[in-house]
């Protein structure tokens, strides 16, 4: 146990552990360009082991295939490092005015440890596209999809039963929650092209219902996308039971959206909507888009400003407020974060990043730590060199 202590509060573990967080940092900007930031953070920082594979663009492709090079990933670095300095501070380490700064210091540098963790864990990001004029109650998310089954007969509100396409996997049936339907995934494509057949072409489809079939629709799989700005199509067939009596396969996809009269599914006298959609975070208060602003600088294209002015309408009258949001002065608003993301439809949308990070302050306290820790050991050696000195 006693060997075991030592080796957990070596300094030579910080050290091995240091190169190899610099080893992960430098293949993993080797890969973002390949993968994009978002794909990047997954695969090297936000898992336990990384392997890094010799890239297909790169020349000698076909002689270096076979290259990959395995290494600790960020979750394993980063508890490695936290265990080595806890372990540390408990063998080494005394608590003494002399050492006020170190400790400090190192109490930064485990609250960020923390915080990175917890972001990863935690935050959720979604974006929230308004018309000027316009209100909206709900952000989506741009990677991730889900598939809804909506009862509209209600007149003051719709039920909505939502499924992750994570959990849609060809063959597997799933129990639609409070209704008498079940489904069955027949195909599932994460990314896709579709569009109408050719004339004359022949036309393979397992959809018996929808828009499919009234317009022809073919589906193309096509590689997953991972630069930042890509929007994967993603797209299934989906059939659809009550008990064990099939209605019907549909054809879903996230781009069939409101563009497109709805696909109807009927079981007797009641009707649900299906569709395939970017998963949505709804919430108890709705954001009207007073205006948005793009200046330029006079006499070219180039902006210097974006700002939305909006207004907040919550359930509860006394948190409505008004607000201004433009870049780097985001809208904090019960616990979500709303920048100023982009633009669309000839400058009358205003798209919103919304952020949900329970540790968004952590980052700052742990920096600040850090920095105070600093000033305070140099603070000290600097008095003792001036008073040797004099």
């Amino acid at each position: 146990m006693k060997s075991l202590f030592q080796f957990f509060s070596s300094l030579k573990l910080t050290v091995v552990l240091l190169a190899f967080s610099m080893m992960l940092i430098f293949f993993g900007t080797l890969d973002q360009v390949q993968y994009g930031i978002w794909h990047t953070q997954q695969l090297y920082f936000e898992s336990f082991i990384a392997v890094w594979a010799y890239p297909e663009q790169a020349a000698g492709y076909d002689q270096l295939f076979w290259l990959r090079i395995p290494m600790p990933g960020g979750y394993l670095l980063g508890g490695l490092l936290f265990i080595n300095l806890l372990a540390a501070h408990f063998t080494r380490f005394k608590m003494t005015w002399q050492k006020s700064g170190i400790f400090l210091g190192h109490f930064g540098l485990i609250l960020l440890l923390v915080s990175e963790l917890m972001t990863d864990l935690l935050s959720k990001e979604s974006q929230m596209p308004v018309d000027e004029g316009g209100r909206s109650n709900y952000s989506q998310s741009h990677r991730a999809n889900e598939l809804v089954l909506i009862d509209r007969s209600h007149p003051d509100y719709d039920s909505v039963h939502a499924i992750p396409a994570s959990l849609l996997k060809p063959g597997k049936p799933i129990e639609v929650p409070n209704t008498p339907l079940s489904i069955r995934t027949v195909s599932y494509y994460p990314n896709a092209t579709i569009g109408r057949a050719t004339n004359g072409a022949p036309t393979e489809s397992p959809a018996t219902r929808g828009a499919a079939v009234k317009m022809g629709i073919v589906v193309t799989p096509q590689p997953v996308g991972y630069a930042d700005n890509d929007i994967n199509t993603a797209t299934a067939y989906v059939e659809v039971f009550q008990g064990e009596e099939s209605l019907g396969t549909w054809l879903v996809s996230n781009v069939i959206d409101e563009r497109f009269p709805p696909q109807m599914v009927e079981a007797g006298n009641s009707k649900w909507e299906i569709a395939l959609r970017f998963q949505r975070q709804y919430y108890p208060f709705e954001i009207e888009l007073i205006d948005f602003s793009h200046d330029k600088y006079p006499g070219t294209e180039i902006p210097y400003n974006y700002s939305s002015e909006v207004k907040i309408h919550h359930q509860d009258s006394t948190k409505n407020q008004k607000a201004l949001i433009y870049m780097n002065h985001p809208l904090r608003y019960e616990g979500l974060t709303f920048y100023q993301a982009s633009f669309a439809n000839q400058d009358r949308t205003s798209i919103f990043q919304v952020v949900r990070n329970p540790g968004w302050l952590l980052p700052y306290i742990s920096v600040l730590l850090m920095g105070l820790g600093m000033c305070v050991q140099f603070g000290m050696h600097f008095v003792k060199f001036l008073r040797k000195r004099q």
